[in-house]
């Protein structure tokens, strides 16, 4: 007899896996992101938070975890470029979710610092 793995993730458990790295923020002003405090957005949430966008080390990553659980990973047309995956909250197992996450967590924890961005120069006017 097999036992099929539990399927769904409450968004407050994700929110606490995703806080629950180190120098991880969330900024909700951001697209409800979770952010780490010196790299890009790690990870949003989307679609009424149904919907966790998280970002991979490669697009070819994404395909794999497709193939492992087409019910819980996705993406859209907007996100075919781009190295992230959607997860279904509803139908990612728990377990899934939190090796999923700390993988993609040490890739972004291992990028460079992003650069911070030069203010724009204040124009003056002419006297």
């Amino acid at each position: 007899m097999t036992v099929k793995a539990l399927r769904g993730v409450r968004v407050p458990d994700a929110r606490k896996l995703l806080l629950g790295l180190a120098n991880v923020v969330r900024r909700p002003v951001v697209w409800n992101a979770i952010v780490s405090s010196e790299s890009p957005v790690f990870a949003r949430f989307r679609d009424d938070d149904t919907v966790l966008v998280l970002q991979l080390a490669t697009i070819g990553e994404r395909e794999v975890l497709m193939e492992l659980d087409p019910r819980a990973f996705f993406f859209t047309e907007h996100y075919r470029t781009i190295q992230a995956v959607l997860i279904r909250l509803a139908e990612v197992p728990a377990a899934l979710l939190t090796d999923v996450v700390t993988e993609s967590w040490a890739h972004v924890a291992a990028l460079p610092p992003a650069r911070p961005r030069k203010k724009p120069a204040v124009r003056r006017r002419p006297s």
